[in-house]
């Protein structure tokens, strides 16, 4: 992490503050996190605002005693955070002006943000669109004001700028901002397509069998007390994982005078939030059941949607699954995340004519899958080997049981 935005402030200049208690909420490229204070003692200043940028290590407060001087320690020139985003026109700035004096009152923003129960993603969309947040109502538990509360105050405010580029009209030309996270994908996908030797391993498989094998194991599943249910994505993730168990060259990363292999499987998986993407990482896959795979990825999603994950949740995966069936996609090539050797791409689960081993023609249910292999690691022979693998798993599913 090199910067981030100050989401939200929890207290306000004058509260006591206690070690340990959140103060404040933080976003970085990946996450929107609670600061919590590193000491115990009286917010006497804030220096770093809600909606401002700022890079690692810049002071964003002062605490202390309550009679303590902190003349000394006031930057002489304005605090020194990074240029904000530039906003688009029309939208007036979301934080108000700085007080000459102290004030028990401090920053209205944040004696707002103290007072009004958000999401932490509601408080970052509002920032963005310059929407305070008392003027909402919350739809969620205890009033609580969430994204879809903003997303639709924002709709129709005329002061407001939408918060998604979906909303904008044709003929609307703007510069949006860049958000922490769209700076860091930006980055990192650049230097992973300009410095990675990318190449691309295609196969089909026959989903019959997995189509047969998930109805019966959902129908069991229905006569349980819980709402449990396996997708077609948890048998991928359980393939993926298994696959790279039994072709470990695949499970490592190119580092310059060597090549570091795993000895677990650590599976990415990418998942689309508001503004960009995340790969949450299921810790050593390798050894979970499909059960586990399936009740652990869909939490970590869950999670990431709403920007809670932890670093170490979505840091350190040594491999990653992407899954665009959903929008109807067939097939399609990932770019690599880096430092990783590959990543798989699943298309959609489609209906096509095939013939099957009697040489009829038959209606066949097909899924293509796309390997993006670093060439410097994944010699094509062994992209193919794991992706045979994968093919063979899927078509006798039964074995992800085992």
């Amino acid at each position: 992490m090199a910067e981030g935005r100050l989401v939200a402030w929890r207290k306000k200049e004058g509260d006591p503050i206690e070690e340990g208690e959140v103060i404040a909420e933080v976003e970085t490229d990946k996450a929107v996190m609670d600061l919590e204070a590193f000491e115990s003692g009286v917010l006497r200043k804030i220096l770093i605002h809600e909606g401002d940028r700022a890079a690692v290590n810049t002071p964003i407060a002062i605490v202390g005693s309550a009679g303590e001087p902190i003349e000394s320690l006031l930057p002489s020139s304005p605090a020194s955070s990074l240029p904000a985003q530039p906003r688009p026109a029309g939208v007036p700035e979301s934080r108000p002006p700085e007080k000459t004096g102290p004030s028990p009152a401090g920053n209205a923003s944040a004696e707002e943000g103290s007072r009004v129960k958000a999401s932490p993603l509601a408080r970052k969309i509002a920032a963005e669109g310059g929407l305070p947040l008392s003027t909402l109502s919350g739809s969620g538990p205890g009033g609580r004001i969430v994204k879809q509360d903003v997303l639709h105050a924002l709709a129709g405010s005329p002061l407001a700028a939408p918060a998604a580029p979906a909303q904008a009209s044709l003929g609307e030309e703007r510069l949006l901002p860049l958000s922490l996270m769209r700076e860091q994908i930006g980055a990192r996908l650049l230097a992973s397509k300009t410095s990675i030797p990318h190449y691309y391993l295609e196969i089909e498989i026959d989903a019959s069998p997995l189509l047969a094998l998930r109805a019966e194991i959902n129908e069991a599943l229905a006569a349980l007390p819980s709402e449990e249910k396996l997708s077609i994505n948890d048998f991928f993730l359980k393939a993926t994982a298994e696959a790279a168990r039994r072709v470990p060259e695949v499970n490592a990363s190119w580092e310059g005078k060597g090549i570091r292999q795993f000895a677990a499987v650590h599976l990415a998986v990418a998942v689309a939030v508001s503004d960009g993407l995340i790969t949450p990482v299921i810790r050593s896959a390798q050894d979970k059941s499909l059960r586990e795979l399936a009740r652990e990825g869909k939490e970590l999603a869950g999670r990431a949607r709403e920007r809670k994950l932890k670093p170490e949740e979505y840091s350190g995966g040594t491999l990653t699954l992407s899954n665009l069936g959903m929008y109807g996609i067939e097939s399609f090539a990932a770019i690599i995340n880096p430092p990783q050797a590959l990543i798989l791409a699943v298309g959609a689960l489609t209906k096509k004519p095939v013939v099957d081993d009697q040489d009829r023609i038959v209606v066949g249910h097909r899924v293509r899958l796309v390997a993006s292999c670093d060439h410097r690691i994944v010699d094509g022979a062994l992209g193919a080997r794991f992706l045979r693998e994968i093919k063979g798993l899927l078509e006798r599913p039964l074995g992800l049981l085992l």
